[in-house]
């Protein structure tokens, strides 16, 4: 592949909305922001294709023409976001059907079924189309497939669909009676004797079998990646070394990330975080998220510039904070930082979704200003493109637990995948430790300290391997509900939790899951502390109480342990504390597994950092509306304005730093 060599700034750039007497304006702002990468031809099918006999490229010709001329590289979409309409009224089957078996209608996007015989055959139609004219082509650094798939269709219930899940059980199962034990049929007179009597798991008397469900999300995720790598096999005939890839949505249930990241050059992700949140830790959790999906950088694909248009109030960034949330994915491991869109579009259903370039076209309106600024800082920074991140703690991340996990007939429905791994993650961002999330399959060695929130579906072969790390000197920790069942959605026997009961060394008798709303307390070396969400009944079996349940039936059991297993510790939280108690815990576990953050600074103000060879770069992250004043301890180069910066560093608020050792 060709490598990067300058950090990416641009955005997703539609010209094809405007009259041409705009587009050498274009050129002109964009210089002025410091512009050199935009992404063309997203939803573009339309335009290029007015029936299927008939294309025409002769607007995006012009586009691409006009990007080389001024030095403006090019990530070429495929165009196959949204069909012509021409393709519903001549292949009406090709529209997807929801779970209520109604079909749904174009006049929006993404209205394919991601089974259709016709919309595939059309799709790579198109692509190679697009590929053979334009692979060689001056403007042209990355292909962009497609577009944020999943994002609407995350599922089809058509019948289609139906045939090739199908198909995709007898790939996987291939026999109806090994389907029968992976599923449990014998419980409700569900037994299959032939392939075709298993329907979608749609509109069912009462609760679905489990298994059924998750494997019907396998296989969307799987039909949706099945269209990207056609396209993406297409385009390598024509293009062996430019990089192909499509834009995941971060914490996005339909797609199974690693998966998809293992298909992709490189990953990148649409990041919309709230400005009505102080500090948005979920998208700075997605952050890390994509970018462990290859343990490589990624490209921050799409952000807005001020406002989005789709939430029921839309507020606007503030001065500083489209800068400071920008270098926070910097920070994390981006190479590129990309913004939906180039310029605000005079109609349609985002034309109220903030731009690049306001509707006023304003050079000197706020936001443009900080758009242009922010552009010419990063023109400073290529010297980061390509560093890594190097993190010594893991939380364990899995699409196909989550899904499990989030299925009826639980014991609470308070319990969700994100509230428990943000409640973990935003303890350790405040802390300032460096965090990779890691998939089931991959080595664990590299980490001092690994977390494993939520981890309900756990496969024997991951507790082996969790446990193996443990007695090797690693450090663990898992919350309540976790080990329950394995990949078949079947109870480990014997006692909760199953998977990880040995390496915990505890036994779990009984759940006990609290009233919405209630809250209750537990004993701790630190005090009495708040709970929620959960209780149950744990006997110990070689590990230690460090905290123990003050409430009802439970009271003076048990509610969190610590277990020596080898040369190493696993702890066990069987509740939700509150998060003050939670930080603590987690000081304690940083403490034993020898982590420390590389400085001491001020609450509010976070420090990472990437590493590219021998060098370092430290940043600094004000999230307060206050200047900090703290010691670092030397004399460092600061990358974005060009200054040495000796033992005290002043950090005005929202304002970041970068420094260089």
């Amino acid at each position: 592949m060709r490598e990067q060599q300058n950090f990416y700034y641009g955005g997703d750039y539609n010209p094809e909305q405007w009259d041409e007497s705009v587009w050498l304006e274009d050129m002109r702002l964009m210089k002025k922001a410091g512009v050199n990468y935009v992404s063309v031809n997203i939803f573009s099918w339309a335009k290029l294709q007015p029936n299927e006999e008939t294309y025409d490229f002769t607007t995006l010709d012009k586009i691409m023409n006009m990007l080389a001329e001024n030095r403006i590289g090019a990530d070429l979409a495929t165009g196959t976001a949204a069909p012509p309409a021409w393709i519903a009224r001549k292949y009406p089957d090709s529209l997807p059907v929801d779970v209520d078996g109604v079909r749904l209608l174009p006049g929006s996007r993404q209205h394919y079924c991601p089974n259709s015989e016709d919309y595939a055959r059309l799709a790579g139609a198109l692509t190679r189309k697009v590929a053979e004219r334009y692979h060689d082509h001056p403007a042209l650094v990355m292909w962009h497939i497609n577009n944020e798939y999943g994002c609407h269709i995350g599922e089809c219930y058509c019948g289609k669909c139906q045939t090739e899940f199908q198909v995709w059980l007898k790939g996987k199962y291939e026999t109806v009676e090994q389907l029968n034990v992976s599923w449990s049929t014998d419980f409700w007179s569900q037994r299959y004797y032939e392939w075709e009597e298993i329907f979608l798991p749609g509109k069912t008397p009462t609760y679905a079998n489990p298994n059924q469900q998750v494997d019907f999300k396998r296989f969307m995720s799987d039909s949706l990646l099945d269209l990207y790598k056609m396209e993406r096999d297409i385009i390598r005939e024509f293009s062996a070394d430019i990089p192909i890839m499509t834009n995941l949505m971060g914490l996005h249930k339909p797609i199974d990330g690693f998966k998809w990241g293992a298909e992709m050059d490189l990953v990148s992700w649409d990041a919309y975080p709230d400005p009505y949140d102080e500090i948005p830790y979920a998208q700075f959790m997605a952050h890390d998220l994509t970018r462990s999906l290859k343990k490589k950088p990624f490209l921050l694909m799409e952000q807005a510039a001020s406002a989005v248009n789709w939430r029921s109030q839309n507020g606007a960034k503030t001065p500083g904070i489209m800068r400071l949330w920008s270098y926070e994915s910097v920070a994390h491991g981006a190479d590129g930082i990309m913004f939906f869109q180039w310029r605000a579009s005079q109609g349609g259903a985002e034309k109220f979704h903030s731009g690049m370039v306001p509707h006023s076209g304003d050079e000197e309106s706020r936001n443009f200003k900080e758009v242009a600024e922010l552009g010419q800082e990063l023109k400073r920074l290529d010297e980061l493109v390509g560093s890594e991140f190097d993190a010594q703690v893991a939380i364990i991340f899995d699409w196909e637990n989550w899904w499990a996990l989030e299925l009826d007939s639980k014991p609470s429905d308070l319990v969700t995948y994100m509230r428990q791994l943000l409640a973990y993650y935003k303890v350790l961002h405040r802390l300032n430790v460096r965090v990779d999330f890691v998939h089931p399959n991959e080595d664990l060695s590299g980490y001092k300290l690994v977390f494993a929130p939520a981890s309900y579906q756990v496969s024997r072969e991951f507790a082996d391997k969790v446990a193996s790390y443990v007695e090797q000197g690693g450090h663990f920790v898992a919350n309540f509900f976790s080990g329950i069942v394995d990949e078949n959605e079947r109870v480990y026997l014997g006692g909760y939790p199953g998977a990880y009961r040995d390496v915990l060394g505890i036994y779990v008798e009984e759940f006990a899951p609290m009233k919405r709303g209630t809250t209750h307390q537990i004993q701790t070396a630190y005090g009495d502390v708040d709970i929620a969400v959960w209780e149950e009944v744990i006997h110990l079996r070689g590990a230690k109480a460090i905290a123990s349940f003050k409430d009802g039936y439970v009271a003076g059991m048990p509610a969190v342990t610590v277990n020596q297993h080898g040369a190493g510790t696993a702890y066990y939280v069987g509740t939700q504390p509150e998060t003050a108690y939670l930080e603590q815990l987690l000081r304690d576990c940083l403490d034993a597994a020898d982590i420390t953050p590389p400085f001491a600074v001020p609450a509010g103000v976070e420090v990472t950092a990437r590493q590219k060879g021998e060098t370092t770069y430290y940043f600094f992250l004000n999230h307060t509306d206050k200047t900090q004043v703290f010691d670092i301890g030397g004399t460092f180069a600061e990358l974005i304005n060009s200054e040495n910066i000796s033992n005290f560093m002043t950090l005005p608020a929202h304002d970041v730093k970068i420094l260089k050792k």
